[in-house]
């Protein structure tokens, strides 16, 4: 099973309440909003009310007796153009604020998203696919946001025509409206059965969409390696099974999302016959107070009061959906964020040296490093080499505060970095990974990237001083191609060196070059270390290395194996002890 799998199950019980109460929350802000629209709701049903009272009254003229009074039926109907119009202003500046305030509330969520990626630990990221990360982000705020925009003025006017009609019926004839009102609930208890299924389904429909989402992205992004051992057929098979499941649950949550609006019309065409039958009965009676224009009034009431049930079934529906993506929004705003940074907070001080003492770590409670001990004296190279998997990343990962060590100290010029902030300690290195990071835009903007008010001066001199200068000068409009156009398409090796080229423009005390040749050919290196070799003159620095080769002139080699430091010294002093380190180095050049 993928990783984007992982979280297709479903959602902790109570989300959906927890959610509903959440939103109501990030609502806050706009009440006066919410408010204004439900009283331009309120005034607009009482408008297009007033239309079947009004033409009620216009019959009992007609079949007063006699000759019909033309002028006493034009006075009657005279308001019913302003009823129209004032009815459709208030109800178009209702939806108005109706989608402001649902686009507010969409648009505070997915801040507090933005945010909340920035503060999650790498911990966190490296348990969850990216797919399965951006489906919760983009895809389900998506559905929140369509949710909202259209829930909240649908929720607005079929509220307020429902009260508004059965104030208008109660003042017409109290016992029909009686009728009507002790056989509303049943419509509402059935559509809230079906509701709470629906949820249930769109639930697991989000968390399978989620999956095919994480399936897609890492079929795009390993496209190459895909085709190359002929994996085609399988990640189809893969994706069809799970698009297969997510068809089978989206059609069984559309089928019992949609079985609402029919059953309340059910439930509404009953209504709409108990007043039929009550009102003809009472309009019948001798005495009765209710003329036939008011028992006309009450047909009409009675079938407009049918059609904001059914607007109100199908907000319903809309509403599960948006909750069930909302849980699943919510449930990453509630994932535990790092640790905050320590009041008051020590200060590092990147030219004193580093310290590793006694440190250990594990990832999830599993131990993977313990014993780590070694001291990187200011200016010094400090080298880190070792089979794959041995802990040199993480110890890297470990200097930045990207994780914090279980046991003993990790110590910055003297301070240790647990007692840091992290922006402030992690200001303090310069790095250069393996795997290359390049933001869209141009390429001065990717290079100037940690000082964007580097002059075009100091970007070239940088560009010059990583051997990029010369293949930025061939792209089509050089600095100021955007990459990724098809003007601005880079290879591997040229992505590496804009990433090298940004150390180079701001080289802070310490440095960390983790395979930061991997993708450059042979004879580009070796003129990228000489300017590596400029660079870190003065300045403390880690390099990963698989190339044996690279490390030679390191001031300090740490052998690492199953997260251990298992030898340490000058490369001469290693090679001597003739152990797993000499081991390696003959591995590669004898």
């Amino acid at each position: 099973m993928r990783r984007g799998q992982k979280k297709a199950a479903g959602l902790a019980p109570g989300m959906k309440k927890r959610a509903a109460e959440r939103l109501l929350r990030y609502s806050g802000p706009f009440l006066p909003v919410l408010g204004a629209a439900l009283l331009l709701a309120v005034v607009a049903a009482f408008f297009s009310r007033k239309i079947p009272v009004t033409v009620g009254r216009a019959i009992d003229v007609a079949v007063a007796g006699g000759p019909v009074d033309f002028r006493m039926l034009g006075r009657v109907l005279a308001p019913v153009p302003a009823y129209l119009a004032a009815g459709a202003a208030a109800d178009w500046v209702m939806r108005l604020l109706g989608i402001r305030a649902g686009a507010g509330v969409t648009r505070m969520i997915r801040a507090d998203c933005m945010r909340k990626l920035n503060r999650l630990p790498l911990s966190w990221l490296d348990s969850h696919s990216s797919g399965e990360l951006l489906s919760r982000i983009i895809a389900d705020s998506d559905r929140l946001s369509e949710g909202l925009l259209t829930g909240i003025v649908d929720l607005f006017s079929a509220a307020s025509a429902i009260v508004v009609t059965l104030v208008f019926m109660f003042s017409l004839d109290p016992w029909v409206a009686l009728t009507v009102a002790l056989l509303t609930p049943l419509s509402m208890a059935v559509a809230g059965v079906i509701a709470g299924r629906s949820f249930s389904l769109f639930t697991r429909s989000a968390g399978l969409n989620a999956s095919g989402t994480a399936v897609m992205e890492e079929a795009v992004s390993g496209l190459a390696v895909i085709k190359h051992f002929g994996r085609e057929e399988a990640e189809l098979s893969e994706f069809a099974k799970i698009n297969s499941e997510y068809r089978r649950t989206a059609t069984m949550a559309t089928f019992v999302s949609s079985l609402t609006n029919p059953v309340t019309r059910f439930v509404n065409s009953l209504v709409y016959t108990a007043v039929a039958l009550a009102g003809g009965l009472a309009a019948a009676a001798a005495g009765s107070p209710l003329s036939v224009g008011g028992f006309a009034a009450l047909l009409a009431f009675s079938k407009d009061y049918a059609k904001p049930f059914n607007d109100l079934s199908g907000v319903l529906a809309e509403t599960e959906s948006s909750l069930a993506s909302a849980a699943r929004v919510f449930e990453f705003l509630d994932a535990p964020e790092e640790e905050p940074d320590p009041e008051p907070a020590s200060a590092p001080d990147p030219s004193a040296g580093v310290t590793f003492k006694d440190v250990s770590f594990s990832y999830t409670g599993k131990p993977f490093m313990e014993g780590i001990n070694f001291t990187a004296g200011p200016g010094q190279r400090i080298a880190i080499v070792g089979p794959t998997g041995c802990g040199k990343t993480t110890l890297v990962n470990l200097l930045m505060r990207f994780y914090d060590p279980d046991g003993g100290t990790i110590s910055v010029g003297g301070a240790d970095t647990v007692d840091c902030r992290r922006g402030e300690l992690r200001s303090c290195f310069g790095m250069v990974l393996q795997d290359t990071w390049i933001a869209s835009g141009t390429v001065r903007d990717n290079i100037a990237l940690g000082r964007p008010d580097a002059t075009d001066d100091e970007i070239r001199r940088a560009a010059v001083l990583a051997r990029s200068h010369s293949f930025i000068s061939r792209l089509p409009k050089g600095y100021d191609t955007v990459i990724g156009d098809a003007e601005g398409r880079l290879s591997a090796g040229e992505r590496q060196l804009l990433c090298i080229t940004r150390v180079m423009l701001s080289p802070p005390p310490l440095l960390i070059l983790d395979e930061a040749t991997s993708s450059i050919d042979m004879r580009t290196e070796l003129k990228i270390r000489a300017a590596f070799d400029e660079l870190m003159k003065g300045r403390t620095s880690f390099v990963v290395a698989h190339r044996l080769s690279t490390v030679r002139n390191a001031d300090l080699i740490l052998v690492m194996k199953d997260g251990k430091v298992i030898e340490q010294g000058t490369h001469d002093a290693l090679m001597a002890a003739d152990g797993f380190y000499r081991g390696l180095f003959d591995a590669q050049f004898v």
